[in-house]
């Protein structure tokens, strides 16, 4: 490990306290914070996103939040490039990296680099396609459960791009993503690393969740969302994120308030069961309560300056 840049991860499921936490870490050692969300890179979805306040990013500088604009393409390879490139700003400076998110598949690729997508299969693509139309998204997404259970449970069930390529793959290739990527083995590592998690009792973490949707919408999340559509369309890829795609159907009069705010609250549930499930499969994660700053400080102390 001589050598190496250190990096420290914080990540954890959505409404644990990841930005509070970071917020009183970061000072501790001097740290920027660089965003592990694949929200918060757009402009102009701030409530949804959870994004940290303009006061909370003057007190700690942040990087690669605000980014892109919400029709510009952006992705897990590019997000390895762009946060390869300000952990070596930091570096050049003698800045201690602080990457904090619950987007687990960006911060895998930033420290471990990306596996081969597995090739393109255009007949396969244009079949799916036709499929995606007859039978619709959850038969898709059942089917890629059968094919590649583990990518399945990675995804969300409304992922219609992620669930279309993890099929065209596993049927065009004959191997599932999940098995490229465990032959990678993302052996792609320059950084020594310091993985910190962050868990709640499943009950607390819930409660947390509604409670978020609920401050949200009291902050003028669905405001936030007309807006967006006077600008954008329905189908842009982060209207069709969780919560987004929600109150996008209920502007459209596809549903009502509270069936689509009920909703939201269930899929964050159920996005939170799995990030943690991703992030308990890491090894090198180290987990904490977020009420337990004493050793996360000190955990973080003794990286860094070690």
């Amino acid at each position: 490990m001589a050598g190496r840049i250190k990096v420290a991860v914080l990540a954890g499921p959505t409404a644990v306290g990841k930005t509070r936490v970071a917020l009183a870490l970061a000072p501790e050692v001097g740290a920027e914070i660089i965003n592990a969300d694949s929200l918060q890179v757009y402009r102009e979805l701030d409530i949804g996103t959870a994004k940290p306040t303009p006061e909370e990013r003057a007190l700690v500088p942040h990087h690669l939040i605000d980014i892109v604009a919400p029709d510009e393409p952006y992705d897990a390879a590019r997000y390895l490039q762009d946060g390869r490139r300000v952990i070596g700003e930091l570096a050049r400076r003698g800045v201690p990296p602080l990457v904090v998110g619950g987007t687990g598949l960006y911060i895998k690729a930033l420290l471990s680099g990306l596996f081969p997508d597995g090739g393109k299969y255009e007949d396969v693509r244009r079949r799916l396609r036709q499929e995606l139309a007859a039978l619709g998204l959850p038969a898709l997404y059942a089917r890629l459960g059968r094919l590649d259970p583990e990518t399945a449970r990675r995804l969300t069930p409304g992922d219609t791009y992620r669930i279309l390529r993890a099929l065209e793959v596993v049927e065009g290739s004959g191997t599932p993503l999940s098995v490229l990527a465990a032959a990678h083995r993302f052996a792609d590592r320059p950084y020594e690393t310091l993985k910190l998690g962050l868990t709640l009792p499943r009950e607390e973490l819930y409660a947390r969740i509604e409670a978020r949707v609920e401050a949200m919408l009291a902050a003028g999340w669905l405001e936030e969302v007309r807006r967006l559509l006077s600008r954008y369309p329905p189908n842009l890829k982060p209207l069709r994120a969780l919560g987004y795609r929600h109150l996008v159907a209920y502007l459209k009069g596809e549903t009502g308030l509270a069936e689509a705010v009920a909703a939201i609250k269930r899929d964050t549930r159920r996005y939170a069961k799995r990030q943690l499930t991703w992030f308990r499969a890491d090894p090198e994660m180290e987990w904490f309560h977020p009420a337990d700053l004493e050793a996360l400080r000190a955990r973080l102390r003794e990286f860094f300056s070690g």
